[in-house]
Order: C-alpha cells, then structure tokens, then sequence
C-alpha cells in the first residue's frame, strides 16, 4: 500500500483577479496562426541603427559587462539630461532626479507602487495603455476612470475635475497618446496645470513616444511646464525612440524628492539594468539627428498607408503622434453591427490584416466602431496589407 503523500499545489488568491491574456498577445498569437500581416501590435518590423549594434559590442568588449550603479550608467543620465534640457529647457539632476530603467512598463509600475498607498485614488483617461490599471490595483488604491471625448479623444477638463477628490493621489497622462494618437496642446497642459495647482496629486506622464509627433506640432513634456515638472515622474522609452523594444530600457526623470522615493522600489524591483546597452545609448545619444529626424520618419510612414486607405470606405481619424492609426468601420454596411473585437478578428482570419480593437483599451469595453493599426513596419509590409484591405473593403463600401 503507497502511503507517500499526495503532492497538492496550492490554490493562490489572484492579487489581480480580472486580469488574463492581453489583446496584444491574443491578436499577435492569431496573426501569426492565419499568416495575417500584424499590425496589431506596436513595433517594429525593421532593424534598428547598425551603428547602435557596433556601439553595443564596444562596450562589451571594453569590459562593461558587470553591475552598473542602481541608478544608471552616470555618461546615460547626464545624456538624457542634457536632451530633456536642449529639447524642453528643463534641467533634471543627473544624479538625483534620473533614473534607467528596465523599459517603460517598468518604469511606470515603480512610479506607482512608489508613490501610491492602499486607499488613495489614480485617475487614468481612457482609453488608456493596458497596464496602467493592474499597477494601481496592486498598490490597492482605487482607480478613477475619466472618458477623454468620443470621437476626438481630447481631455475633458470638466469630467477631470470632477474626479479630483481629497483621496486622489496621481493622474496618468500620456502624451502622444496610445491608442488614439493623439497629441496633447500646451493650452491643454496649462489647463491641466490649473486645475491641480490647489492640490498636491502627483502626474505620471506616459511620453514613451515623445519623438514622434507630426506636421510641425511640438512634443508638450510635462518637463516644458515648471508647475507640472515641479509634480511630475516623467517616463519614457529607448526602445520606442531607437526602434529597439525587445532590449526594454528606458528612463525616468523627476524632481529629487519623487525620484528618492521611486527609486527605494526600484532597487528592489529590478536593482540596475543591461550595463553594455547604457553605455551604447550614452555614446548614440552624442549625436541627436536620430531621434530629432524620427518625426519625418514616421510621417512618411503613417502617411504611405493612409493615402493607401483610400477608397476602402474606412475613415481616418487624426495621427497627430505615436506610430498609430486608428479608423472607423461604421460606413462598412456589413460591418457597422460588428463589435471592435468581432471586427479584428475577421480583419486578421479573413483579410490577414491584424488590428486592435480601440474597447481593449476601455474597462468596459465602450464600442465605437474604431479600430488601431500600427505603421511601424517596412514599406512592403504596409504594402501587403494595405493591398489585402483595398481588396476586402473596396467592393464593400458605401
């Protein structure tokens, strides 16, 4: 008779119980299942900088391979410093008031699980970037959802005011904004700044595609405005800027009393990050044509593929930054019942084009006929799907 005891694991209690699969993940996973195009998920198809490669080796081969100090490779600090003050004329402290981190999402749960305490509340303006609200609910504060205005997607001033309260701890923006790709004003900014100037809520500024903003408009960092940087833990990317993703660095800027405390979690949640890759972006970083050339970049690219569109019966909406394009399907008359989801998900089986459903990015999934396509890919891969849509949906338009 076997008496060994019966191995059992433990059944946890989920710390986020209504949280699964992303749709990024799904609609990757069924891109790639239909050989559909995916222009689903945002990035890129091409290579970066072969002189951004050559400069990593260097600093592997010059022995930089061991732990760098928790707060980033001194030579990238000072780098990023001196683009935030060439570009938005505020100085950050190197030493006290920049972080590298472990990519953007990294940055943005530390910034949270920071400077948020079970009770408080977080107003996040949806639609908003998928982890946005798990990292509030980890910390156990409550997170406010504030609408920015159907079909512009523009801040509603009004609706976020209302929601500031005596228990709101921090507001997210982000800046150009995913999904709808929008970009926000400096008479918005200003408005912003007004309203919080009674209060001491902390902003978490999302401005990981802060490069990449069109047809002349200026990128408004909450580092232009001294009244907001003085309250704000400003976040972006290397990956997004160097079309680098996969290599998840990034960086935080903040005044010295927010950055002590976002970096007591980030030593403890990551420590330090890739030694070799800092001291390849702090010598790139030398030379600021790549990221102040990535507007006409991506203008080129976004505009190849809405001149592509037409004719399709879709209809553009705004891309004012980010390497987004959201459209309107309700002038499909066999689709306009269609749900966002139902609707990617015959784009990506039927057509094999891969899209996004803009109510992933809403709690409870507000449908309004929009979906978000990314043209951060090569010309033949905008190529190919642009003529898979003109094929679908031209015969199908009113």
């Amino acid at each position: 008779m076997n008496t060994d005891p019966v191995a059992r694991t433990p059944q946890p209690q989920s710390r986020l119980p209504r949280v699964g699969t992303t749709i990024f993940s799904v609609m990757s996973a069924l891109a790639q299942e239909h050989g559909a195009v995916n222009l689903g998920q945002g990035f890129p198809d091409f290579e970066c900088d072969p002189l951004l490669i050559d400069a990593v080796t260097r600093a592997m081969r010059a022995g930089h391979n061991q732990y760098p100090p928790m707060a980033g490779v001194p030579a990238l600090r000072d780098a990023v410093a001196a683009k935030t003050e060439a570009l938005y004329g505020h100085r950050y402290d190197p030493d006290r008031e920049i972080t590298i981190t472990a990519g953007a999402t990294q940055a943005l749960l530390t910034a949270i699980l920071a400077l948020v305490h079970p009770g408080d509340e977080v107003i996040v303006l949806e639609p908003c970037y998928d982890s946005y609200a798990p990292n509030i609910e980890l910390t156990g504060a409550t997170v406010v959802r504030v609408p920015l205005t159907p079909g512009s997607f523009r801040p509603d001033f009004e609706r976020i005011g209302a929601a500031l309260g005596p228990r709101t701890r921090a507001i997210l923006v982000n800046t150009p904004h995913n999904p709808s790709a929008t970009v926000w004003t400096a008479d918005e900014m200003q408005r912003l700044a007004a309203l919080l100037r009674p209060t001491d809520v902390i902003v978490i500024a999302d401005e990981v595609y802060e490069h990449m903003v069109f047809d002349g408009r200026l990128h408004q960092s909450v580092s232009r405005h001294p009244e907001l940087a003085a309250r704000s833990v400003v976040v972006s990317s290397f990956g997004k800027t160097f079309h680098v993703t996969g290599w998840k660095v990034g960086y935080a800027a903040a005044p010295a009393a927010l950055m002590a405390e976002f970096r007591k979690v980030h030593q403890f949640n990551v420590f330090t990050v890739n030694t070799p890759v800092q001291h390849a972006l702090a010598a790139y970083l030398a030379d600021p044509r790549p990221y102040l050339d990535l507007p006409d970049f991506y203008a080129r690219k976004r505009d190849r593929f809405r001149a592509g569109l037409a004719g399709t019966g879709l209809t553009l909406l705004p891309s004012e930054g980010s390497y987004f394009q959201c459209v309107d399907y309700a002038k499909l008359p066999a689709h306009r019942e269609r749900t966002e989801a139902a609707f990617c998900r015959w784009l990506t089986t039927e057509v094999g084009v891969a899209a996004i459903p803009l109510s992933a990015f809403y709690e409870a999934g507000f449908e309004q006929c929009v979906v978000r396509f990314c043209f951060a890919k090569r010309e033949a891969t905008l190529d190919a799907a642009l003529q898979r849509l003109r094929e679908a949906l031209q015969q199908r338009a009113d």
